[in-house]
């Protein structure tokens, strides 16, 4: 008889991914095929449990009951009869098909008609979520059985996994090694920690290997076999002095062990960029099941892609003064890796993050990745008042998600780095908000060529007063370069929309220096849950090459492939007798992107909202921004009469009261 985790196994890529749904007896039909023989209506509830529990499913209304993809609503009842027409042997898709999307990618429109939006449809690689999801349970069940918070067991659990991906590294180097023996000379150098570090790995002392660990016997005092391993580690890599967890003593042996067994499922030979995305499910993970705090340390990694896609940092010095858990760092070294360069050798990674835990968890994130940098964290690490880089014009690349609308910053303490070139040349604003601090500390940070990309609140790029003043000086300066409208339920912890600002401060002498690119891309967007959007691969190299078409550069369809290239050709192809010879090129889309003039900005105030340049598409209604501008307009028509009226009523009531006294 099967386990029910052998039948989770066979049922997760069964689970219909169009959101139509697989009812129970077309379950039970389809695991006893798969297993060749009877299976109790027990073992396949128990099964269809773990699944949900799992998030890999959730439970379908209806008659029949059964299972659905977790988010989705079903298809239209003509394409749900079409694919029950096809019966189980329909839902019998192998795993190894189950990251392809069941429906067609949508079709790009009219571009005469302007954009029309793109929502793409949702894609789940079902067997890597299905080992993430088990890890997480464990990781869930350790948390339920420990009583911490998830600040308190995060730490360790990323430790766990971090020491399985730098042993998965390590333990190859190791076997050669030893394999190949000592010479006359010297010894053998399977011990030798320089023989690691010289190839950018992490160095395991016997007694912090893995299996090592994995294999203590019943009894043993697990808690502190992993306290001392985690020392012995940051012993021989100094870079991750003072870095690890070593708080496994507060859990028990049988939890610890246990939580080693699940981690250490995850293959070793998978690629190298798949653990760090394992570390990165959990860091999604910890940042939804703490709430508004957890975003303070994680932004979504396609807005991350995005920012890096448009930043394109090939080589050079890269700051990101909020670092977070270093999102920032891990994909400027994957776009740099697939654009055949060397992140070790082709950035110079600086940061600084002012609280403790979420400064260690970024120094164990560039480790997870073979990557090292200067982080300051913790402490005086505060990048309102401290400037631990001398940052001011030393970098190539500035890119970061910083706290929005901070309040109670001490403006006085800024006075002597307020000025031209310094760190705040435009002035610190009259209002108790920090967003303008941050967008001058990224601007000042930059040399006379670099570029910024970063998260911003949308209420920045409309502020009024002071913030106003600033922003003019800004756009004055010719360093702002593209803005883009992001929509909401693009975080895991907050749905408040977003923009992301870019800077380019080597576009001055260009064709685009009194120009500012303005993308909506809140109508563009891949709907993964109820509650939650992100970017796919194509949608996001959409949009990074019409800014790349923008500044007349050649497209790059490194990320997004033929997708992407199908949507570029849709939108700005061209006639092969043009100017470009048939290649893309640049055009303002409505509802999709506009190349506004300093003047037209300078008309709407300085306003630096998307919204209020593209417009939208033909047989579009308004869009939020022109809504809002003609509903202030109305406003204050409606306080002029209402003033008018008041006027009229005491001069009416004045009238009357004079008549009857006389």
């Amino acid at each position: 008889m099967p386990s029910s985790a052998d039948l989770t196994d066979a049922l997760i890529p069964l689970i219909p991914e169009d959101g139509s749904r697989i009812s129970n007896g077309e379950i039970k039909a389809a695991l006893e095929q798969e297993v060749g023989e009877p299976i109790s209506d027990a073992l396949v509830e128990e099964a269809k449990n773990l699944v949900v529990a799992m998030g890999a499913a959730e439970k379908a209304r209806g008659p029949g009951g059964g299972l659905k993809a977790p988010g989705l609503e079903p298809p239209p009842r003509a394409a749900a009869r079409s694919r029950q027409g096809n019966g189980v042997a329909a839902q019998g898709r192998k795993a190894s098909d189950a990251a392809a999307p069941t429906s067609p990618p949508p079709e790009p429109g009219d571009p005469s008609r302007g954009f029309q939006g793109w929502v793409a449809p949702p894609q789940r690689d079902l067997g890597k979520a299905a080992m993430e999801k088990s890890l997480w349970s464990a990781a869930d069940q350790f948390r339920a059985n420990s009583g911490l918070k998830a600040q308190e067991y995060s730490g360790p659990i990323l430790g766990l996994i971090f020491l399985r991906f730098a042993d998965a590294r390590f333990m190859p180097k190791w076997q050669k090694l030893k394999a190949a023996g000592g010479s006359e000379r010297r010894g053998s150098r399977e011990e030798d920690p320089n023989a690691y570090q010289s190839e950018g790995l992490l160095y395991l002392p016997p007694g912090a290997r893995y299996q090592q660990l994995l294999e203590l016997p019943e009894g043993a005092d697990i808690g502190e076999h992993l306290n001392t391993a985690m020392q012995l580690i940051e012993e021989h890599n100094s870079k991750l002095a003072g870095v690890l967890p070593r708080s496994y003593n507060l859990f028990t042996p049988q939890l610890l062990k246990e939580l080693l067994k699940r981690i250490s499922e995850i293959p070793t030979d998978l690629e190298f960029d798949a653990f760090g995305q394992i570390y990165e499910y959990f860091l999604v993970e910890f940042a939804r099941s703490e709430g508004q705090k957890g975003g303070e340390y994680f932004t979504p990694p396609p807005m991350v892609i995005l920012i890096t896609e448009i930043v394109e940092p090939f080589a050079g010095r890269l700051l990101d003064p909020a670092s977070g858990s270093g999102g920032m760092y891990v994909q400027s070294a994957r776009f740099v890796r697939a654009h055949r360069g060397n992140p070790a050798g082709d950035l110079a990674i600086c940061g600084v993050e002012k609280t403790l835990e979420t400064g260690r968890l970024c120094v164990m994130n560039l480790a997870v990745h073979g990557l090292e940098g200067n982080i300051k964290y913790g402490g005086d690490s505060n990048s309102y008042y401290e400037d631990p880089h001398a940052a001011v014009g030393a970098f190539d690349y500035v890119m970061a998600n910083p706290p929005f609308n901070v309040n109670a910053v001490d403006m006085k303490k800024l006075s002597t780095v307020t000025g031209p070139g310094r760190r705040f040349p435009f002035g610190t604003p009259s209002v108790d908000n920090a967003n303008y601090l941050w967008i001058q500390l990224f601007y000042s940070s930059l040399n006379e060529k670099g570029r910024a990309g970063f998260v911003m609140a949308n209420s920045a790029s409309d502020a009024r007063g002071s913030e106003q003043a600033i922003r003019q000086k800004l756009i004055e300066a010719k360093a702002v370069d593209v803005m883009v409208a992001v929509g909401p339920n693009m975080f895991y912890t907050v749905t408040l929309p977003c923009t992301l600002w870019f800077f380019d401060r080597g576009k001055v002498g260009t064709a685009r220096e009194n120009t500012v690119l303005f993308l909506d891309a809140r109508h563009l967007y891949r709907q993964i849950d109820r509650a939650h959007r992100d970017w796919s691969d194509a949608q996001i190299g959409f949009l990074a090459n019409i800014v790349r078409l923008y500044r007349g550069e050649a497209v790059d369809m490194t990320l997004g492939g033929e997708e992407a290239q199908r949507w570029i050709e849709a939108y700005f192809g061209t006639d092969c007798d043009s100017a470009s010879g048939g290649a893309p090129a640049y055009r303002d889309i409505a509802g999709l992107c506009k190349a506004a003039t300093l003047d037209a900005i300078e008309a709407k105030g300085w306003s630096l909202n998307p919204g209020r340049y593209v417009g939208v598409a033909a047989g579009e209604d308004l869009s939020d921004e022109d809504f809002k501008e003609q509903l202030e307009k109305l406003q204050e028509e409606l306080d002029g009469l209402n003033a008018k009226a008041r006027q009229l009523e005491w001069s009416i009531a004045a009238n009357v009261a004079g008549i009857l006294g006389a």
